[in-house]
C-alpha cells in the first residue's frame, strides 16, 4: 500500500492550547504541536471519510520560542474582556505520516483505492492544501509543502532528550473507533534530538470518556463519483 507522505509545516505564530489554561480565559500553547493538531492539518491538505491519517513522527526544526500578547476575545455578553495569550513564535516542523483505510466504515469499501488517494494527496500537498492551514488557532496562519523527512539541519539535532510532560494526544471520534462515544487521549511526550515519535491512538496509556456521540453516515448514495458529477454537468 502506497500511503506514506512527508511535509513541512511553518508559520509566524502557533497556539496549540494546553486545556488547563483555558479555565481562567487565558491560553498558553504547548511547546510542540499535539498529535490531533497535526492530524487536523493533514486533513486540511486532503480528506475523505474512507481514510484515516496517522501521524508517525514530528521533527522540530527551529528553537521553541514563546511570545505573549494581550488579546480582546469575543464577548457575546457585551463586556470588554482583555486576556493574555501565549503563542509559539516562528515555528517550523517536518512531519512523517501515513494513511490507512477506516476499518469501521465498511459502507465505504468501494472507495478503498490507495493509489487514487495517494496521488490526490500529493497534488493537494504541492498546492499548499485544499483548505486553509491553521496552527492550532484561527489567527495563526500556517503553510505546508512537500519535503524529505530528516533532511536539513534542525536546532535540536544534538540536544539529547527533553521531557515535555503530560500532553493531550488527541480524540477518539466514533467515525474512527466504531463506538458511540467521544474520548480524549493523554500521553507523556519526549523529544529526542528534535524528534518526537507519536504512539498510535490505540496505544495511548490514558483515555478518558467525554460524551456520547454517533458516527456520521457516508455511503455510495450520498457521495457522487467524479464521473457522475461530470455527466450531470453535461460533460462526456
Amino acid at each position: 500500500m502506497k500511503n506514506e507522505f512527508h511535509f513541512e509545516l511553518f508559520g509566524d505564530y502557533a497556539l496549540f492550547t494546553d486545556p488547563l489554561t483555558k479555565i481562567g480565559g487565558e491560553k498558553l500553547s504547548y511547546s510542540v504541536p499535539t498529535y490531533q493538531a497535526l492530524k487536523g492539518i493533514a486533513e486540511s491538505i486532503y480528506w475523505k471519510p474512507t481514510i484515516m491519517f496517522v501521524i508517525d513522527e514530528l521533527r522540530v526544526m527551529k528553537p521553541i520560542q514563546m511570545e505573549s500578547k494581550a488579546v480582546r476575545p469575543i464577548d457575546y455578553g457585551g463586556g470588554n474582556t482583555l486576556a493574555n495569550y501565549t503563542y509559539l513564535k516562528d515555528v517550523h516542523y517536518q512531519i512523517r505520516a501515513h494513511f490507512e483505510f477506516n476499518p469501521h466504515r465498511p459502507d465505504l469499501a468501494f472507495d478503498r483505492i490507495d493509489g487514487k488517494h495517494y496521488s490526490i494527496l500529493q497534488r493537494s500537498l504541492k498546492a499548499g492544501g485544499r483548505r486553509d492551514i491553521f496552527l492550532g488557532a484561527r489567527e495563526c496562519q500556517g503553510y505546508v509543502a512537500p519535503c524529505e523527512f530528516g533532511s536539513g539541519t534542525g536546532f535540536y539535532d544534538e540536544e539529547g532528550k527533553h521531557h515535555l510532560g503530560t500532553m493531550v494526544h488527541g480524540f477518539n471520534y466514533p467515525d474512527e473507533t466504531g463506538q458511540s462515544q467521544l474520548d480524549v487521549r493523554l500521553w507523556s511526550a519526549v523529544m529526542e534530538n528534535g524528534y518526537i515519535k507519536f504512539p498510535k491512538p490505540e496505544k495511548c496509556p490514558i483515555v478518558r470518556p467525554i460524551k456520547e456521540m454517533e458516527p456520521k453516515v457516508f455511503n455510495s448514495e450520498n457521495i457522487q463519483s467524479a464521473e457522475q458529477l461530470l455527466h450531470d454537468l453535461g460533460g462526456e
